[in-house]
C-alpha cells in the first residue's frame, strides 16, 4: 500500500511517500523495491536518499542494501524526479553569494522565474544553472528542478540555496522537511498592524475561484497547514515594514497570509495590494502612491536571509542579501513621507 503525503503545493520541492509492505512480500533490497513502485525514480536516487537518512523503515534509518520484510512501514523523502521536458542551458548572469563543491547560494533578482513551468521554459534560474554546471552529473539528468529544495516567487527577490550533487540535495531536503531551515523575509504591507509581533495561522491552498492564486481556509477543512511569524520593523503612517519568518513554506504563503489579515503587500497585484488601501483622498497623496508603484513595480517582498546546516560539514551557515534597489528606494520614500506628515500634525 502506498500513500503520497506531500507534493507540489508548497515552496519546498520534495515528495514524501509512505508504504506498508504487503504480507506476501519476499525479501528484496529496498532500493529495488522503491524504484519499482515510485514513477520516474531510479535505484541510484533511492540509494542517495537512504545515505542521506531520508528513508526510514519502522522509524529507523536504513542502508540501501536493507531488505524489506512483510509489514515494514517505509517512509520516503525524495527530491523531485526528472520530467519529460528539455531544458535549454542559457548564459544568464547570476548574483552568486557563496559557492563550494556541494552548494551554491544565489541572490535572485525580482522578475526571474526559479524553474521552468508552463509559459516559462527559458530565462529561468534553472536555465542559468544548467549552463553554469553543465559538467555536473546532477545537471545532466533532464530534471526540471535540479538541485532545488525550495523556491521564491518570480517577483520576489532574495536568497536561495541550490544543491550541486544528489547527497547534498537530499540532506537539504531533510532540513526543509523538518523545518530546521531559518528563512527571514522583509515586506512592506498596507496599514498599521495592531500588534508589533504576531503569528498568522491558516491553511493555504489553491483558490476554488482562481487556480493561479492561493487562499486561506480558516476552518482547516482544505489547504495545507501554514504558519507565518512577523515583527514590525517600522511604521510609515499608511504602510508598515515587517520582518517575516516562515514555519512552513507554502506557495505565496506570506502574500496570502497578510492579505488574510487585511494587510496586503504593497503593489501585490494578485492579492489586491496594487490599489491605494490606506491614506487620504488628496490628489497629491494619490500621485505619491502612484510614483511608489512605479518605483517598485512588483510585490514589495524580499527573501532577506537563510540559515541552514551545510550538507557535508554540518556547520551552521547564514546568508543575507540587502534590500534590492527598488525596495530600498520605496522604503526610503515612505520614510520621508511619514516624517514630513508627522511634522505637519
Amino acid at each position: 500500500m502506498m500513500e503520497v503525503i506531500d507534493r507540489e503545493e508548497q515552496q519546498e520541492l520534495y515528495e514524501h511517500y509512505r508504504f506498508v509492505v504487503d504480507k506476501g512480500q519476499s525479501p528484496e533490497r529496498i532500493d529495488r523495491f522503491l524504484a519499482a513502485r515510485i514513477a520516474n525514480v531510479s535505484r541510484t536516487k533511492v540509494q542517495y536518499a537512504a545515505e542521506a537518512g531520508n528513508i526510514l523503515v519502522n522509524q529507523q534509518k536504513i542502508k540501501p542494501s536493507y531488505k524489506v520484510k512483510p509489514g515494514d512501514e517505509i517512509s520516503v523523502l525524495l527530491t523531485f524526479p526528472p520530467r519529460e521536458q528539455e531544458i535549454i542551458p542559457e548564459n544568464i548572469p547570476l548574483d552568486i553569494v557563496y559557492e563550494d563543491e556541494d552548494i551554491v547560494v544565489v541572490n535572485k533578482e525580482a522578475g526571474m522565474v526559479v524553474h521552468p513551468a508552463y509559459g516559462n521554459f527559458t530565462g529561468t534560474l534553472i536555465n542559468a544553472l544548467y549552463y553554469r554546471y553543465k559538467d555536473l552529473p546532477l545537471f545532466q539528468q533532464g530534471d526540471l528542478r535540479p538541485g532545488l529544495v525550495h523556491r521564491i516567487d518570480k517577483d520576489t527577490s532574495g536568497i536561495l540555496v541550490v544543491a550541486k550533487n544528489e547527497l547534498s540535495l537530499n540532506r537539504l531536503a531533510r532540513q526543509f522537511y523538518e523545518h530546521t531551515i531559518e528563512r527571514h523575509y522583509v515586506a512592506l504591507v498596507w496599514g498599521t498592524l495592531k500588534e508589533n509581533t504576531g503569528t498568522i495561522r491558516g491553511n493555504v491552498g489553491r483558490s476554488p475561484h482562481d487556480r493561479k492564486i492561493m487562499t486561506v481556509f480558516s476552518d482547516g477543512s482544505q489547504g495545507k497547514h501554514a504558519v507565518t511569524h512577523y515583527r514590525v520593523l517600522e511604521h510609515y503612517i499608511y504602510v508598515s515594514l515587517v520582518d517575516c519568518w516562515l514555519e512552513t513554506g507554502r506557495t505565496h504563503q506570506i502574500r496570502v497570509h497578510f492579505k488574510h489579515i487585511g494587510h496586503p503587500l504593497f503593489n501585490d497585484a494578485a492579492y489586491g495590494g496594487d490599489k491605494i488601501l490606506k491614506g487620504t483622498t488628496f490628489s497629491k497623496y494619490r500621485q505619491f502612491v502612484e510614483n511608489c508603484f512605479q518605483i517598485c513595480p512588483r510585490q514589495a517582498l524580499h527573501a532577506r536571509s537563510l540559515a541552514f546546516d551545510h550538507p557535508t560539514t554540518r556547520q551552521r551557515m547564514y546568508f543575507e542579501a540587502p534590500l534590492p534597489a527598488d525596495m530600498a528606494q520605496l522604503v526610503e520614500r515612505w520614510k520621508e513621507y511619514a516624517l514630513q506628515l508627522s511634522k505637519q500634525l
